[in-house]
C-alpha cells in the first residue's frame, strides 16, 4: 500500500481559501487514481473529488463542483485541493484516499486533516 499524508487544513473565514496537499510515499504514485473524502460529525463520508492517473480526468461532487479542483504532480506524489468560496457546511475532516490503477476501490487512506469554516 501507499502510505499518504494529508496537510494545509485549518480555520478559515466563509468565503476564504484553503489547499490541501496530500504526499504519498512507498509505491509508484502514478499508478493510483486519487480522491479528496470529507466526513463532517453525524455525517456519511463524501467523496468530493477524484483525479486518474494521468490527471486527464477528474470528478466533482454537486457540493463542491465549481469551487474546488483537484489536481496531482507525480513528479512530487502529490495530490491537491484548492478550495475557494468556502463555507461553514464545508467543515469536516478531508482525508485522501489512493486507488491502485483507477478499479474503483480506495484501499489506503492518510490520517485526515480538519477543516473548519466560521460564518
Amino acid at each position: 500500500q501507499v502510505q499518504l499524508v494529508e496537510s494545509g487544513g485549518g480555520l478559515v473565514q466563509a468565503g476564504g481559501s484553503l489547499r490541501l496537499s496530500c504526499a504519498a510515499s512507498g509505491r509508484t504514485f502514478s499508478n493510483y487514481a486519487m480522491g479528496w473524502f470529507r466526513q463532517a460529525p453525524g455525517k456519511e463520508r463524501e467523496n468530493v473529488a477524484a483525479i486518474s492517473m494521468t490527471g486527464g480526468y477528474t470528478y466533482y461532487s454537486r457540493s463542491v463542483k465549481g469551487r474546488f479542483t483537484i489536481s496531482r504532480d507525480n513528479a512530487k506524489n502529490t495530490v491537491y485541493l484548492q478550495m475557494n468560496s468556502l463555507k461553514p457546511e464545508d467543515t469536516a475532516v478531508y482525508y485522501c484516499a489512493a486507488d491502485y490503477g483507477g478499479a474503483g476501490r480506495y484501499d489506503s487512506w492518510g490520517q485526515g486533516t480538519q477543516v473548519t469554516v466560521s460564518s
